[in-house]
C-alpha cells in the first residue's frame, strides 16, 4: 500500500512539473531581472509539496547509471542486472572475448560467478605484529612473557625460553616482534602506552529509563601525547640485545620493516614526524644497530601523509613513491639504498590521484590522475599506464569526462563508466593491453527525469582570489523558475582539506540540493582554495588557516555566477554544512557576515582543539599554537551577524557534542540571537529527515521572507 501511495505521489508530481515546468536555457533572457522572488502562500505550499517527494521521483526516473559485474570463473564473460521503470529487472550477459552482449530470460544461477572490486594501492607505513613470532626457518619462536622478550626453540615450551630483556612489565611491555627473512634478527619495541583521555556525552531519551545515560570513550585531541616505541634488536646468535640508534618513535605506531633483498643485515622503515612536515626513510644496520637517513623530505607547510604512496621493489633495490616537492603530486623512482632519484616518472601541472597497480616485471605503473587534459574540469579522473622510465604514457580513458573503472579479476579487461554531472553515464568494455573499446554496454536513461521539467546541475567556474586560478563548482536550479525574478543563493559548503567535494559524476550527491532549490533557491557547491586535488599551492592555503575555508574564492565565484545569471540574488545568500562544513557555515557568518545572511550549521568542529587529533594536526599543525584559538568559532562567536541555526547530535561519536554547546554558550554570553536544535540519540548528522525539514523552513523564513507551512496545525 505504501509503495502505491509513493508511486501515486510521484506520478502527480510528474504531471504537475510537466504541466508547469519551463526547462532552463542559460541564454533565454535578454534583460536583468528587477523584482526579488517572493512566493505567495499558495505558491510556497505547492513548492513544498513538490520538494517533499522530489528525491523519490529522481531516483525512479533515471536508469542504467552503473553496472555491478558478476565475473565468470574463467574471466571470459560476466553478467549484470539493470533495474528499469517500475522496478522491472533485466539481465545482460557479456562475452568479453567475442565482444557481444545479449539479454537473458532470467537471473543466472551459476555459483562460479563472483563480484570483485579492486581497491587502489595506498602507502602502508604501519604494520600489525603478533606477540608470538615464529622465525622464517621455523627453528625459533620469539614471544612476550610478563612484558619481556623471550626466544625459545620451535619445538620447546615457554619454560625453555631465554630472556632477552628484564626491564619490561605489564605497564611498559616489549612487543611488536618481527624476524628478519634470514632468521638472524628479531626487531621489537619497548612500548610506553598512553591511554587517551575520555570524552563524554549523555543519552537523554533511552527507552525504558528515567535518567540520562552517561557514555564515554577514549578520544585523542590535538596536542595529546602518543604511545611511544623504542626500537631494539635481538640476535639469537650470541644472545645479544641492542638498542637501535634512532629516536623513540611515536605518532603512528610501530613501522612496517623493509629488509634489503640482497643482504638481510639491513632494513628500512618510514617515519612521518608529528606535525606532518617531515618524512624520512631510515635504514638500520642490524649488525651494529646503527642508522642512516636514506630519504629526507621537509616542507614549510604539510606533507599529506594519507596520500603519500610508497612501493618497494626489493629485487632491484628500488622504490616508487609520490611527492608534491615540485608543486604537484607526482611519481618518482628512487634507489632504495641511497635514496637518490633515478627518474621523475610523471611531471607537469597535474596530479596523480591513486596508484592502481605496479607491474614490477614489465616495469609499468597503472594510475589515475586529474588535470592532465587541457580544456576540461581539472578534477576529472582519468586512468593511465606509464613505464618506470617516464615513457610510453597510455591514456586508457581519453574521453572528456569523469571516469570510474572496474577491472576484470585478471585485469585483462575493464569497464569504463564515464559521465559529467550534466552528461548521462556511458558504460563501455575495453581491453587493458591497449585501451581499445570492445563494446558499448549501457547509456543512462534520463528521459523521464528531463520530461518532468528537471534540469541537470550546471558546472560553472570562475577566477579565484589570485585572479588566475579557476575555481570550480555546480549550480542547481528549481525545476521551474522565472528568469525575470531574483532568487536567493544557498551554498552547500564543506571545505575540509582532505579532499574535493563538488560531485563530478552524473546523478552525483546533489539530491538534497535539488530539493532545497525546488523551494525557490539557487543552490551551489564550490571547491575553494585549501581543498585537495589541485596544486600544492592551492592546497597549502589551508595550512594553519582552516578558518579561511576558501571564502575569498567562494564569494568571487558566487558574484561571477550572478554576473552571468542576474537572477541569482547576491543580497540574499545563505549556506549550510555538516562536520567541517558545520564549522565553515558558521564561519561564513562570523568572518564574512557582510556577504552571507543565514546559515545552518550541523555538528560542526567549531574549535579545532576539541576535534580529533589526526585530522586537525594534519592541517593546523603541531604544537597547538595561538592560531587554534584565533580561528575558533567559539572564540569568535561575538562576531555573529545574520540568522543562525545550530544542530548537534547528542551522541556524536565523530565531533564531541561540546564543540557545538561551547559555541552556544559563547553566543549566549555575547547576547546573540540564534536557533538551537539538539537531537536526542543522534550521532554525527545533518539532522536526518527532521533536521532537513527544519533547515528548509529556516531558509524559507530568513531568505525568502515567507513563513513555512504550519505543520503543527496540519497545513502540510
Amino acid at each position: 500500500m505504501l509503495r502505491k501511495i509513493l508511486l501515486l505521489q510521484a506520478g502527480l508530481l510528474f504531471a504537475l512539473l510537466t504541466a508547469h515546468a519551463q526547462p532552463y536555457a542559460p541564454a533565454s533572457f535578454s534583460k536583468a531581472p528587477s523584482a526579488p522572488y517572493e512566493p505567495t502562500r499558495s505558491e510556497i505550499m505547492d513548492r513544498y509539496r513538490k520538494a517533499h517527494i522530489l528525491d523519490s521521483v529522481a531516483t525512479r526516473s533515471i536508469f542504467k547509471t552503473s553496472i555491478r559485474p558478476h565475473w565468470s570463473a574463467d574471466n571470459t564473460s560476466f553478467w549484470y542486472q539493470n533495474i528499469l521503470k517500475d522496478s522491472v529487472k533485466e539481465y545482460i550477459s557479456v562475452d568479453m572475448i567475442h565482444g557481444t552482449r545479449k539479454k537473458l530470460d532470467a537471473q543466472p544461477t551459476d555459483t562460479a560467478t563472483r563480484f570483485t572490486r579492486f581497491r587502489p594501492f595506498t602507502g602502508r607505513r604501519w604494520a600489525s605484529f603478533s606477540t608470538d613470532s615464529v622465525s622464517p626457518d621455523k627453528q625459533l619462536v620469539a614471544y612476550i612473557h610478563d612484558g619481556n622478550v623471550f626466544i625459545r626453540p620451535a619445538g620447546g615450551t615457554r619454560q625453555d625460553g631465554v630472556a632477552y630483556t628484564t626491564n619490561g612489565d605489564t605497564a611498559k611491555p616489549y612487543g611488536h616482534l618481527a624476524w628478519s627473512p634470514d632468521s638472524k634478527y628479531v626487531v621489537g619495541y619497548h612500548v610506553n602506552p598512553v591511554h587517551d583521555s575520555a570524552v563524554f556525552y549523555v543519552l537523554s531519551s533511552v527507552k525504558g529509563t528515567t535518567r540520562g545515560q552517561l557514555r564515554q570513550r577514549p578520544y585523542k585531541q590535538p596536542g595529546d601525547p602518543f604511545t611511544t616505541y623504542e626500537m631494539f634488536l635481538f640476535r639469537p646468535e650470541g644472545h645479544k640485545t641492542t638498542k637501535v640508534n634512532t629516536p623513540i618513535l611515536d605518532f603512528f605506531g610501530a613501522p612496517e620493516l623493509h629488509w634489503r633483498h640482497s643482504d638481510n643485515r639491513y632494513f628500512t622503515f618510514e617515519r612521518v614526524e608529528r606535525g606532518h612536515q617531515r618524512f624520512r626513510i631510515i635504514e638500520v644496520d642490524a649488525n651494529t644497530a646503527g642508522t642512516r637517513t636514506v630519504y629526507d623530505e621537509k616542507t614549510n607547510t604539510f606533507i599529506y601523509e594519507s596520500r603519500l604512496f610508497t612501493y618497494y621493489l626489493p629485487e632491484t633495490n628500488e622504490m616508487l613513491m609520490t611527492s608534491e616537492k615540485d608543486g604537484w603530486q607526482h611519481l618518482y623512482l628512487l634507489d632504495a639504498t641511497t635514496g637518490a632519484q633515478k627518474q621523475e616518472v610523471t611531471k607537469g601541472p597535474w596530479i596523480v590521484r591513486t596508484i592502481d597497480s605496479v607491474d614490477a616485471k614489465r616495469r609499468e605503473i597503472w594510475f589515475s590522475a586529474s588535470g592532465m587534459n587541457p580544456g576540461e574540469d581539472p578534477y576529472y579522473i582519468h586512468y593511465y599506464r606509464i613505464g618506470f622510465d617516464g615513457r610510453h604514457l597510455v591514456n586508457l580513458t581519453p574521453i572528456k569526462a569523469n571516469h570510474i573503472l572496474t577491472w576484470s579479476p585478471d585485469r585483462k579487461f575493464y569497464l569504463d563508466a564515464w559521465s559529467e554531472i550534466n552528461v548521462p553515464t556511458t558504460i563501455e568494455l575495453h581491453r587493458s593491453s591497449d585501451g581499445k573499446k570492445i563494446l558499448d554496454l549501457e547509456k543512462a536513461d534520463a528521459s523521464a527525469y528531463l520530461a518532468a521539467g528537471f534540469q541537470f546541475p550546471e558546472p560553472f567556474h570562475a577566477k579565484g582570489r589570485d585572479g588566475v586560478t579557476d575555481i570550480w563548482g555546480i549550480i542547481v536550479r528549481p525545476a521551474s523558475f522565472d528568469p525575470a525574478k531574483r532568487y536567493p543563493v544557498i551554498e552547500n559548503i564543506y571545505a575540509g582539506p582532505q579532499d574535493a567535494f563538488v560531485p563530478k559524476d552524473f546523478t552525483g550527491r546533489y539530491g538534497e540540493m535539488q530539493s532545497i532549490a525546488q523551494l525557490g533557491f539557487i543552490v551551489v557547491q564550490i571547491d575553494g582554495m585549501g581543498t585537495a586535488n589541485r596544486s600544492k599551492a592551492f592546497h597549502d592555503v589551508c595550512w594553519k588557516n582552516l578558518a579561511d575555508a576558501g571564502f575569498p574564492d567562494r564569494i568571487l565565484w558566487i558574484k561571477a555566477m550572478a554576473e552571468k545569471y542576474p537572477y541569482a540574488d547576491t543580497s540574499r545568500v545563505g549556506l549550510y554544512g555538516t562536520s567541517a562544513g558545520g564549522q565553515n557555515s558558521l564561519g561564513g557568518l562570523l568572518f564574512h557576515g557582510d556577504f552571507y545572511k543565514a546559515a545552518v550549521s550541523s555538528c560542526g568542529c567549531h574549535d579545532n582543539r576539541i576535534d580529533k587529533q589526526w585530522w586537525n594536526e594534519q592541517w593546523m599543525g603541531y604544537p597547538v599554537g595561538k592560531h587554534y584559538d584565533e580561528q575558533s568559532n567559539v572564540t569568535n562567536a561575538w562576531r555573529l551577524r545574520g540568522a543562525l541555526m545550530l544542530f548537534v547530535g547528542e551522541a556524536d561519536n565523530n565531533v564531541p557534542p561540546e564543540s557545538t554547546y561551547r559555541v552556544a554558550d559563547a553566543l549566549i554570553k555575547a547576547g546573540k540571537t540564534f536557533e538551537f536544535l539538539p537531537l536526542p540519540g543522534f550521532d554525527h548528522t545533518d539532522g536526518g529527515p527532521y533536521g532537513r525539514v527544519q533547515r528548509r523552513d529556516f531558509f524559507v523564513r530568513h531568505l525568502l521572507g515567507v513563513e513555512p507551512p504550519a505543520r503543527n496545525n496540519g497545513e502540510l
